[in-house]
């Protein structure tokens, strides 16, 4: 390998920053290397540039001349703002699609050729009005144009290539945003069946109303036929006398008890020991802390908003409008091979208008069935709520206050259950709930 000889001219150059680099040494077994295969003069160096770029002290000698050309040429050459033709290089290398196949798609209306991101990505890329028709009426050399504005200038060739990106975006998200809704309305109907038909809800609120009767005997609170589900959220709230033990620990007690006493008769035996005891005891509150998993339809439901699930249908309904737009340019466009593009819109446009009636029906469906189970625990209260889905959301809060309990109720000491019936009159007490000395306050049933 041959090494450059220096020349008196090398010492008239200026001098330039250095680059640090381990060179390798020619093999001297005359081994073949990969720079013995570069040619001489195949590559030729434009000093001036380097020379200027790189050069120790910068401010010494200005940029030549022909690179300030080229700077300024391409100023003149920009039509799109810098900063949006330097986002859309970035998007550019990140299509993995040429420009023949993009153009394909877009007269054909192939949008699943396509797909729903990199739609999404050349609609980023739309140009104003004022840049496509600087684009348009660009009359020089492409060679001259950013990679940018050469793109946006072969798409636009395209006719109405932007319109549509726009039609074909909205076919790629139309059906997943179609089964989203239909999930969404269909949910909340089984979250309604869960409520209706849970035995162990219903058991839970029978021992909440006789526990809160019980409480208010003697006031205007007492015997009470229905109560509104919001009262759940305040049974955790009340405490005894011992600063520990609340209303919805002692319901928790009492249904485990009921549950202990069913399983006994299960086992067709009498026979009464500690480790029966503390066998029925979890089976019980096994049974309690099973009502968080029956009720699981009900706490997705309770994330939802139904105002904002109309809204997604009713922007359904007006996206529509802009596939409809497009189908009215057809008249206009004369280009060949655009024929099978509006064919498409035309067979998408029946298809998403059957789509979005059929989620407009099933949308009323979910609407009316989240009314009546609304009517059915609330009956003429219903109409106060101002939140449709509310009655979903109190009761996830309430499963989730007993949990919680249930939890606690699971670490207390294995004491048989059976021991912890009370008097209702001590209930009265410990809970210190006020009004509770008047009519039936100091017998002594048990509650």
């Amino acid at each position: 390998m041959s090494v450059p000889t220096r020349t008196h001219d090398d010492d008239d150059r200026p001098k330039l920053k250095p680059l640090h680099w381990d060179k390798v040494r020619a093999s001297s077994d005359d081994r073949d290397m990969v720079w013995d295969r570069l040619k001489s003069n195949s590559f030729q160096l434009d000093e001036d540039t380097i020379d200027a770029l790189f050069m120790n002290n910068p401010t010494a000698a200005p940029l030549p001349k022909k690179a300030a050309g080229v700077t300024q040429l391409r100023q003149e050459e920009r039509i799109l703002d810098r900063n949006k033709a330097h986002n859309i290089a970035i998007l550019l290398r990140a299509l993995n699609v040429t420009l023949e196949e993009l153009s394909d798609a877009l007269l054909n209306g192939n949008a699943e050729c396509l797909g729903a991101e990199l739609l999404e990505t050349l609609v980023k890329m739309a140009p104003t009005k004022e840049e496509e028709h600087k684009l348009r009426n660009f009359t020089g050399e492409l060679s001259k144009l950013g990679s940018a504005e050469r793109f946006l200038k072969a798409v636009l060739d395209i006719p109405f290539a932007f319109k549509r990106v726009d039609a074909m975006l909205y076919q790629a998200n139309f059906e997943s945003e179609i089964t989203y809704l239909r999930k969404s309305f269909q949910t909340l109907e089984a979250a309604c069946d869960d409520l209706k038909g849970s035995r162990l809800f219903l058991k839970l609120l029978e021992a909440v109303l006789r526990t809160g009767n019980r409480m208010n005997v003697g006031t205007n609170r007492g015997e009470a036929k229905a109560f509104k589900l919001d009262t759940l959220l305040k049974l955790a709230d009340i405490k005894g006398a011992d600063g520990k033990t609340t209303v919805l620990h002692f319901v928790v007690q009492e249904i485990i008890r009921s549950e202990d006493e069913k399983s006994d008769r299960a086992a067709e035996s009498h026979i009464t020991n500690t480790a029966k005891d503390i066998q029925f005891r979890r089976h019980g509150l096994k049974v309690v802390s099973g009502l968080s998993s029956e009720l699981g339809n009900v706490k997705k439901a309770a994330t939802m908003d139904f105002d904002v699930l109309h809204g997604y249908v009713s922007k359904l309904e007006t996206g529509l409008g802009t596939v409809s737009s497009v189908i009215q340019l057809e008249e206009q466009c004369t280009t060949k091979g655009s024929e099978k593009f509006f064919a498409e819109m035309r067979g998408f446009m029946k298809e998403a208008e059957q789509g979005i009636g059929r989620v407009r029906c099933e949308e009323r469906k979910a609407l009316e069935r989240v009314n009546e189970i609304t009517n059915y625990f609330h009956g003429n209260t219903a109409k106060e709520e101002a939140h449709p889905l509310r009655i979903f959301m109190v009761v996830r809060d309430f499963v989730s206050i007993l949990d919680r309990v249930c939890r606690e109720v699971g670490q207390q000491d294995r004491t048989p259950v059976g021991s912890f019936r009370v008097s209702a009159t001590a209930v009265s007490r410990m809970l210190n709930v006020p009004g509770q000395h008047g009519r039936g306050a100091g017998s002594d049933e048990d509650s």
